[in-house]
Parts: C-alpha cells; structure tokens; sequence
C-alpha cells in the first residue's frame, strides 16, 4: 500500500487540508512518535549566556527554547530543596502528613549552618512554617527538621530523594542531604533540575504557591525570598536560588505570560547580580521571541483517512489532547503540517488505534512528529461488502 500525504496549512490556530496526493516512498506511519515528558528542542535566534549550565523549556508545549552544558554535572546547592519540597508535598498528599503536624527541632538541625529559618532546639514546629522557611528563607535548618520527620534521618531522606529521582528520570542526579551542602557526591544537571521543577509544578500545583511568598517571618526574624526575578514585575511566580562556592549563583525560575509556562535553570553565575540580570534576560528573550500555536484541539477530527475492507470507505483521525508547537516568531509564517498515513488503512480499527502522523516543519524548527488515532470504531466489511471492494478494486484500481 502506498501513504496518502494530506498538507495542512495552520491558519489562526487551525488547520486546513490543501491537497492530497501519493507519495510511496514516505515510510508508513503506525509506531507512536515521542511520549512522556521528552522535549522538543528548538532555537530560533542565537543567544548566549555567561552561565556555565543553563536550560529554559516552554512547559506549555515541552519545547527546550535554549540550552547550554544541561547535561553537566554541577553543584545544584539550595536548588536542591526543591527535591526536598517535593518529597514533603508528596507525603502531605498521601496523608502521612498535614499542615498542621509539628515535627521536633533535633540538635543537628538547630546547629545547621548556611542559611537559616533560625528554629529553635527542641521546640515542635508546624509542617506549613518549615515549607515557608525552606522556601522563602532557604533554611537548611527547616530542611533537616522536614527530613528527619519523614525518613527518620537526613541520610535516610537523600535514600528516599535518590529513589524518587530515578522515579521521574533524573539521570544525571545523585543526592546526599536535604539542602544542598556542599559535598562532591551531592550533584544534579541543570536538564535534571528542570525536570524535578517541572513535576512539582504539575504534580502538586495546589502548593506552588508557596514559591511566590515574597517573605517570611519566623521566631521574630523577618526575612525576603531570594529570588530575585519575583520583585522585577515580568511574571515570575517561584522558585528556587542557589549558591556554593564550587557551584557559583544558580537559579531555577519559572513563569507564566499569555498562557504559556517557561522554567529556567541557570548556574555557575558570578555573583547575586549576575544572577538576577542573566535570568531576567533569559527568561524575557524567551517570552519575546517565541510563541506557542494550538493546531488542534483533542478529539477535533483533522482529516479523513481511507479504509481498506471496512464498514465505512474513511475513518476520522484526530489527536488524543491538544496539540500546540513552540517555535520562533519570525518562523511561524513558514510551518508547514503535513498528514502522513498508510492508505488505506485496513479493517477492524479501533478507536484510539495509532494510523499515521502528524509532521509538523518550519524554518529554523527541528520538526516535530505526532502520532494521530483513529475517532472512531470501524468494524471490517461483510462478506458481500469485501466482494464489492475487491471488484471496485478490480474495476478502478487504488482510486484514492
């Protein structure tokens, strides 16, 4: 059989079939194309960075917009707290934890050094002031406090941290505490980091927001979120700063602007200004010049495909959830959509069943492959409806 290539044109957000025509040597289309959380990588204009790791995704589309060393080992520092978070929130949602439990203030925790939420030794502190001071404080203290409450102890937790990593596909991270001290078995890469941000941010949308508290005060102590990026007025809602000295200033950011999310890894930075200036211009290149187009919605029938031996001659395709791209502005008036299927497609179908694909181009874009279904069931012919396809057949050869 050969494969029908069907060249969609999108038009405002939608998509119209312009022509039809054989193709033979366009391989047929039937194994699903990408899946999970693997990105897209496009980059539309050239842009550099002083960072020595750097990653900025469109979490709308999961388009990786820019990159730089992401598969780097490096020193993740309080960047890692967000592993930290995540395991808490986890535990809240599973019911192992409330808001309103306490945990108990052990030694080692109150003698923690860097950056403190300054608790008290032995005093029980409620789970919803140790999330405000790890987060907006940045404090290792609270983090050994939130640590030890889950796992027991804090060698335990980066047990249970180091799990959970390889859970959600973090392949370059290795935990050894809760808070990011320095230690040369303690790493992530900016790629990973992206990745651990980006779950937390799906995962548990409901606490996100404590990432956006702009500051805190706790045991008389008034302190502001480190973030920088939340006070410059551009949208930034979260989430994590960093520093060591073998890791430099490091940042993950995320953000929100005309419907679409990007998330930003920066590290290796210089200093706390570098920090907050290379972010912002990252983060607003990345706002500037791309956008993100819907072509289909899921379920919108996109073209019907020819069927060999069926019930009914064609079978609506369409996308199981909606289908948008990232791509540069000043590349969008050249994106080309073209269906390619294997034609026709024989009987039974089921609903859901992969029959072609979706082969999405423009210039200055890698190209993006989409599997599409079958809409709907198409029961295999009669014996009397078979006869009169096999005699058109005869009569009027592959006519599609």
């Amino acid at each position: 059989m050969n494969a029908v290539v069907v060249r969609l044109c999108a038009v405002f957000g939608r998509s119209v079939a312009l022509s039809v025509g054989m193709a033979a040597g366009i391989a047929m289309a039937g194994a699903t194309i990408g899946a999970g959380m693997t990105a897209v990588s496009v980059q539309a204009a050239t842009i550099d960075t002083i960072a020595k790791q750097a990653i900025l995704l469109d979490l709308t589309s999961n388009t990786v917009l820019f990159e730089k060393n992401a598969d780097e080992r490096m020193a993740p520092s309080s960047m890692s707290k967000i592993m930290t978070a995540y395991l808490t929130f986890e535990a809240i949602k599973a019911g192992r934890l409330t808001l309103d439990s306490t945990l108990p203030v052990s030694e080692r925790a109150w003698r923690m050094q860097g950056s403190k939420m300054f608790v008290e030794l032995h005093n029980n502190i409620k789970v919803d002031d140790l999330i405000k001071g790890m987060i907006v404080q940045s404090g290792n203290d609270a983090c050994i406090v939130l640590a030890e409450g889950l796992a027991g102890s804090e060698g335990s937790f980066a047990e249970q941290a180091n799990r959970k990593a390889r859970e959600l596909g973090l392949k370059g991270s290795n935990f050894v505490n809760s808070t990011g001290w320095p230690d040369p078995n303690h790493y992530m890469t900016a790629r990973d980091m992206a990745l651990l941000a980006e779950h937390l941010i799906k995962d548990y949308p409901e606490y996100y927001h404590y990432y956006s508290i702009r500051e805190f005060k706790y045991h008389g102590i008034n302190q502001g979120n480190r973030n920088p990026l939340l006070y410059r007025g551009m949208d930034v809602d979260g989430m994590k700063t960093g520093h060591t000295e073998a890791g430099g200033y490091g940042l993950t950011a995320s953000g929100e602007r005309e419907g679409r999310r990007l998330l930003l890894v920066v590290n290796g930075l210089p200093s706390m200004q570098a920090r907050a200036d290379e972010s912002a211009r990252l983060i607003e290149w990345g706002f500037r010049e791309f956008a993100t187009y819907t072509l289909y919605k899921g379920g919108e029938t996109i073209e019907q495909v020819p069927v060999w031996l069926g019930e009914q001659e064609t079978v609506p395709v369409t996308v199981p959830q909606n289908l948008s791209v990232t791509m540069g502005r000043a590349d969008r008036p050249g994106m080309k959509v073209s269906l390619v299927s294997s034609a026709p497609v024989a009987a039974p179908i089921k609903k859901g069943d992969t029959v072609g694909k979706l082969v999405i181009t423009a210039p200055g874009f890698p190209g993006k492959e989409v599997p599409v279904v079958a809409a709907q069931d198409v029961p295999k012919a009669g014996i009397f409806g078979r006869a009169f396809a096999a005699a058109k057949y005869l009569v009027f050869g592959n006519s599609l």
